[in-house]
Parts: structure tokens; C-alpha cells; sequence
């Protein structure tokens, strides 16, 4: 009798536990069966499949590809997510937010980046915003004001490292951040100020992703008190240029910003709608162009015959010119192979599995449906990883980047795409460019 009652509760928990391992997705059929919904499994209440994918990583990904194809719904941290790794489909939702697919990144992230960042506006607004923001980094910024700050501080910063052993990752945070303290306030060396800063930013990036549940000791409520830390040092920032005399001789990022708010046809008028963009230009480029900076390094290590490669091409620029030569706009832009490592850097390093965006109605795509208020997550990760794109695509090969024309490829998609390209992806390749032309020529 013991036996039996053993045997039929070890059948009902059975019976229990794929109940509720397909609860989602029984629980979806019903409720949109009338829908041709992506195949997929939806595990278990609230959390989904989202156990499944914090212990598996990105193999949870390309496992869930290989079962389903390359669109797949599933349900992560609290919502229905469909899945896409196919190019053309990526291609289609980076394109279509006039068709109604919005950025669908949650309130953490969102309120990380403020309310005045572009990436939480939309329409007429959104526009308005990323044109002034462009404005500030775009080809004649870059030319004119960017470029000559970025080369002065690249040859000061690695101009006595010979006889010398260092720590590359420490390097690449450190010289990020200290350039990025000098393009947006013309703050010189400062380490104490640009330690202070890191710690206050890796904070906030464990926040972007959290549940925004504001109880002291979580992810969350520690990333909003970093923010506002951020904030008060941006403030302060402001205040000391506004009370200086020669508030307009530094030509930075916030000497652009304050212009523009003086002007009355300016999108940006309020310091508020100032400080979350100067702290959308911080998160945005620090620790993504750290990160390739150090990769870039790692890749060129592990092959010499890039490393040659790059270097030839790059003494090649140098010859000829003075001992205290400076870099022009022509020199960059024929510097095609550096350009083609740091892509296939960026490439390799598949910075983020991908982006998020959601529906505000019913939306078909490849013959499925796509509820409203739905989450799709444009996996670029196995993307930018497909062999039938990239060949060997686990092998570091800047060659396969065509010299002319490198911004033409199709399925290059990190930088993201449509009305919401980053706005930074030039300033990202220029500054670590510069960092390996004057690393390259320097040293071996």
C-alpha cells in the first residue's frame, strides 16, 4: 500500500511538474489560438524559460535556433519573447518603428539612460533629439574638434611605456574613460575623478537589466543611486563652465550642449534634457569601446600577421612626416585595414547578444504573428556568427572587410540599424584607431 501511494505521488508530481514546465505555453495557445504564433516552448509561470538561459548563456540561443529555426517564442523575465536570428528579419524590425516595432527595453535600462535619452523617445521627438545629438559627433565634428583633441591625448597617453609591463584591461578602461572626461568637459589627466567615475558607471550597468524593484540592497535601487551620483557630477560640471569666464573656449561636448540650449529653436532647452545626454554619450561609449580596445590588442597578439599588416600600413602614414606629426582627417581615412581590424574586433566580440524591440499591434512576419505588446529580441549575436555569411566566422580575419566600401555590408548589424543607428559608431572606430596607430608605430 506505502508502495503505491510512493509510486502515485512520484506520478503526480510528474504530472505537476510538466504542467507547469508548459504552463506559458498552454496557457498562450489558449489565449491566441487564433494566432499562427513562431514555434517554441514557454516553460514555467513568470519566470518562463529564463532559468534555462541565465545557466546556458548564449549555447541556450543557439540551441532553441537549432530545435526551432531561426524564429522561435519563448518567455524571459517576466514576458513573451519571440527570438530572431535571421537576417533579413533583423534587418526588417531595426528598420520599422514608422510600422509601429518600438525599442522594448525595460524601465531599469530605460531610466538608467533618462527620460530625455533618444533611446526612450519616439516620433517627432526621437528625431529632433538624435539630429542634435548626430550634430555633436558627426564628419565635421569629428574632423574639426574631435579628431586633434583624440590625437593630442593618444600620443600623450602612451608616449613613456617603454621598458614597461602592463595590465592592457586596466589600460583600456583607464584611457576610455580619461578621453572620454576630456571630449565632454576638457578635463585633463584626472585618475582620481576618472576612478570615482568607473566604479559610479559599472554600477550602473548592473542595473540595466535588473527588476526594477526599489528596495535598498537591490541591483536596482544601487544603480539608481549611482545615477544620481552621476548626474550631481555632471551638474557640477555644468555649473563651473557656466560660471567661467571663458566658458566658450573649451570646445567640448558640453560647451555644443549649453549652446544649444541658449538657442530658443533648440530641441534641448532644460539642463535635465543636457545631463541625460551627456549621460547617454557616457554609457553609450565607455565600456563598449574599452572592451574592443582591449580585444583589438588580444587579436593582434594572437596574430602576427595582422599585427603586420597593420603596422605596415601605418608606418606607411607616418613616413615622411615630422617626429611631433599629428594625424589629419586624410590620414584616417586611409588607414582601411586598422578600420577593417577594429570591425572584425567588434565582430568577434558580439558586444551584447542583442537588441529589444516590441509591437504596439499584431504584427506578421515570415508568415507568423506577432502579438501586440510582444517582445522581439534581434539577436545579432548569431547573426554576425553565421558561416553562411561570414566564413569560419570563429577565426579573427580582417580581410574578409573589402577595402572600399566597408560600411556596405548587409548583416553588419552592432552598431543597430535604421532611425536608431548609434549615433557614436564613427567617434568608437576613431578613438580606437587612433589608439593602435600610435600603439603600432611606437612600440613592438
Amino acid at each position: 500500500m506505502e508502495l503505491l501511494q510512493v509510486v502515485f505521488g512520484v506520478a503526480m508530481g510528474a504530472v505537476v511538474y510538466q504542467m507547469l514546465s508548459k504552463w506559458n505555453e498552454i496557457w498562450y495557445r489558449i489565449t491566441k489560438r487564433s494566432l499562427p504564433l513562431p514555434p517554441g516552448t514557454m516553460g514555467w509561470p513568470l519566470i518562463g524559460e529564463s532559468l534555462y538561459l541565465l545557466k546556458r548563456g548564449p549555447d541556450y540561443i543557439t540551441a532553441r535556433r537549432r530545435r526551432f529555426g531561426d524564429m522561435f517564442k519563448t518567455h524571459l523575465f517576466g514576458g513573451p519573447i519571440v527570438v530572431s536570428t535571421d537576417s533579413d528579419v533583423n534587418k526588417y524590425i531595426l528598420t520599422s518603428e514608422s510600422k509601429g516595432i518600438l525599442p522594448g527595453y525595460p524601465r531599469s535600462f530605460s531610466e538608467m539612460f533618462g527620460k530625455w535619452s533618444s533611446s526612450n523617445l519616439y516620433g517627432s521627438e526621437h528625431k529632433a533629439m538624435r539630429s542634435a545629438f548626430i550634430s555633436l559627433m558627426n564628419a565635421p565634428a569629428l574632423k574639426e574638434r574631435l579628431l586633434p583633441k583624440i590625437d593630442e591625448f593618444m600620443q600623450s597617453y602612451i608616449s613613456n611605456w617603454s621598458d614597461k609591463t602592463l595590465d592592457f584591461q586596466k589600460k583600456s578602461n583607464e584611457v576610455v574613460m580619461l578621453l572620454v572626461l576630456k571630449l565632454v568637459a576638457s578635463i585633463e589627466e584626472n585618475i582620481a575623478l576618472t576612478k570615482e567615475l568607473e566604479e559610479v558607471m559599472d554600477q550602473v550597468y548592473l542595473s540595466f537589466f535588473t527588476p526594477a524593484i526599489n528596495l535598498p540592497g537591490t541591483t536596482y535601487n544601487k544603480g539608481l543611486k549611482a545615477r544620481r551620483k552621476l548626474v550631481q557630477m555632471i551638474g557640477k560640471f555644468m555649473k563651473e563652465r557656466r560660471a567661467s569666464k571663458c566658458n566658450r573656449d573649451h570646445n567640448d561636448i558640453l560647451d555644443s550642449l549649453l549652446k544649444y540650449s541658449e538657442d530658443s529653436n533648440s530641441v534641448i532647452q532644460t539642463d535635465e534634457q543636457i545631463i541625460d545626454q551627456m549621460i547617454g554619450f557616457v554609457l553609450s561609449g565607455y565600456e563598449t569601446t574599452s572592451t574592443v580596445l582591449m580585444l583589438a590588442i588580444k587579436y593582434l597578439h594572437d596574430h602576427p600577421h595582422a599585427q603586420d599588416e597593420l603596422r605596415k600600413e601605418n608606418l606607411e602614414i607616418r613616413k615622411g612626416k615630422p617626429e611631433d606629426y599629428t594625424i589629419n582627417w586624410d590620414d584616417y581615412k586611409s588607414m582601411s585595414f586598422t578600420r577593417a581590424v577594429v570591425l572584425e574586433t567588434l565582430r568577434m566580440s558580439a558586444l551584447g547578444l542583442g537588441l529589444l524591440r516590441r509591437t504596439t499591434a499584431d504584427t506578421e512576419i515570415k508568415g507568423y504573428i506577432i502579438p501586440k505588446g510582444w517582445t522581439i529580441f534581434v539577436c545579432t549575436m548569431e547573426t554576425i556568427k553565421d558561416p553562411d555569411t561570414y566564413p569560419e566566422p570563429l577565426m579573427f580575419n580582417p580581410w574578409r572587410w573589402p577595402k572600399s566600401n566597408l560600411e556596405s555590408h548587409q548583416y553588419f548589424m552592432l552598431f543597430g540599424g535604421g532611425a536608431r543607428l548609434c549615433p557614436g559608431k564613427e567617434l568608437g572606430i576613431l578613438e580606437v584607431s587612433m589608439f593602435l596607430h600610435y600603439l603600432v608605430t611606437r612600440y613592438r
